[in-house]
This record gives C-alpha cells, structure tokens and sequence, in this order.
C-alpha cells in the first residue's frame, strides 16, 4: 500500500466511524428508552444492531493503528500523524477525529449510563423474586 493509499484509508476510516459512531448512539439511546419501559425483545433487537456496527469499528480502530504505525513508526499516534498532515487535509481530518473522539465519549457514557440502569433493574428484580437476606431476622 503506498502512503497515499493509507491516508486515504485512515480518512475513509474516520469518516466511517464518525457515521457508524452516530449510529451507534442513537441505538444506545433507543436501548435506555426499552430499557426504562422493561421492553427486553426490543433490547435483544437493539443488541443485534450494535454488534455488527462496534465489531466493524473495532477492525477500522485496529487498521488505523497499523497504518499510523506504518506511515510513523511503532510509537506513531493520530495526533502525530494528524501533524504530518498540510492544509485543508489536514484541517479536514483534524475535524473528523474530534467529531468522532466526542461522539465516542458520549456513546462511552451512554453505555455507562445504561448498564448502571440495568444493574439496578436487576437487583430490584432480584429482591421481588428472592427477598432480601436477613429481612425478617430478629434484630
């Protein structure tokens, strides 16, 4: 692969990602919604969803390490390589990245948010169905 073709396929990766990463949002606001009216067969829909979409930016997070690692050398960053770049392309890419780097902190706290939801749901579950130790034991 030559350098041109590897920034082409770090930014068509950015790019995917910023897409997918949007996507991946959205689900995951859609799953607190289900998750907050206890709608499981719409939750296992929406996990269906999100695992194509997270293992598909997974494999792009891992190619842009081995083509920034390729262009810079074993301990090449974004940030560096971001540096390396001129102008509009640069500009361009710069852009791309943060957008993605916010929206990947969001769906991090989405998710965060969700499972804390889910947690608490079960443990609420859990008291109905089995009460709690020692509820009725003799203080």
């Amino acid at each position: 692969m030559t350098r041109q073709q590897a920034q082409a396929a770090l930014a068509d990766g950015v790019q995917a990602d910023v897409r997918d990463s949007a996507e991946v949002l959205a689900l995951l606001e859609r799953q607190f919604e289900a998750a907050l009216r206890h709608r499981s067969s719409e939750l296992t829909q929406l996990a269906e969803l999100l695992t194509p979409l997270l293992d598909a930016m997974e494999a792009r997070r891992q190619q842009r390490v081995s083509l920034v690692r390729a262009l810079l050398g074993n301990s090449g960053t974004m940030t560096q390589y971001i540096g390396t770049l001129t102008g509009q392309a640069q500009a361009a890419f710069s852009a791309a990245w943060s957008d993605l780097e916010r929206t990947v902190q969001a769906c991090k706290e989405a998710t965060t948010r969700n499972g804390s939801l889910l947690a608490e749901q079960y443990t609420v579950m859990q008291r109905v169905l089995h009460g709690e130790d020692g509820i009725y034991a003799p203080r």
